[in-house]
């Protein structure tokens, strides 16, 4: 049954996929709206093969702040990264820079308002990370950033990337740590069916020290580790 269940998910989802990804690339010069359809409907479009196919059940944990704040996340597999658009009301998050240099997809990943980090620039990159950061939270809408900078497997903690104490201090916005146990489940290959919970934490003021805040979303967003 498992092997039946990745069959159908991998069929389903790369097909949808090219569909989506399609519209979106051409509608991005024409039509911001049904660029945004486009997108949003593939994160949603993930979902439901995600709970229809592989037989999987979303849960969420804690409420989610209706106010664009900066949420943290942990980052176990691929599914926070596609589901963030279906989980947040029109996110914008932070993308590692490679990610920007896949053709057609970079620049519709601008187009939709994801910051590219880019780890080796240093304060230069940060300063504009911070400006687009700042544009993008002028819309009202939430930032999403993936602290830790890799996927990292369930059940280890690993420190911070040193970017994130940096934007939480300049932002001056309070974080929302959302812990995630999708890791077990999504494996990059054979996925499997069960619980995939969202826990979102208690929401953290702006202005902590660099220590503290990087230990309380660090022990927030490992909570499920088990």
């Amino acid at each position: 049954m498992i092997w039946l269940r990745n069959l159908a998910f991998y069929l389903a989802f790369y097909l949808g996929s090219a569909f989506f990804t399609l519209t979106a690339f051409t509608a991005r010069p024409f039509s911001q709206r049904l660029f945004k359809w486009a997108v949003h409907s593939w994160s949603r479009f993930h979902r439901f093969c995600v709970v229809k196919l592989l037989g999987c059940e979303i849960v969420i944990e804690g409420f989610i702040p209706e106010e664009p704040v900066f949420y943290a996340i942990k980052h176990e597999s691929f599914f926070e990264a596609i589901d963030a658009p279906t989980l947040l009301r029109w996110p914008s998050i932070f993308a590692k820079q490679e990610l920007f240099s896949i053709p057609a997809w970079g620049p519709a990943a601008r187009s939709y308002g994801l910051i590219e980090v880019r780890r080796e620039a240093g304060a230069s990159a940060l300063r504009t990370m911070l400006r687009a950061a700042k544009a993008v939270t002028a819309e009202n809408r939430p930032l999403v950033i993936f602290p830790e900078g890799t996927r990292v497997p369930h059940g280890e903690i690993r420190k911070l990337q040193s970017g994130f104490a940096g934007l939480y201090k300049m932002l001056g916005l309070p974080v929302m740590p959302v812990a995630v146990d999708s890791g077990p489940l999504y494996h990059r290959k054979l996925k499997r069916k069960g619980r995939i919970t969202y826990r979102f934490g208690d929401l953290i003021e702006p202005g902590l020290p660099r220590p503290e805040i990087e230990e309380r979303v660090l022990a927030a967003i490992n909570a499920l580790n088990r």
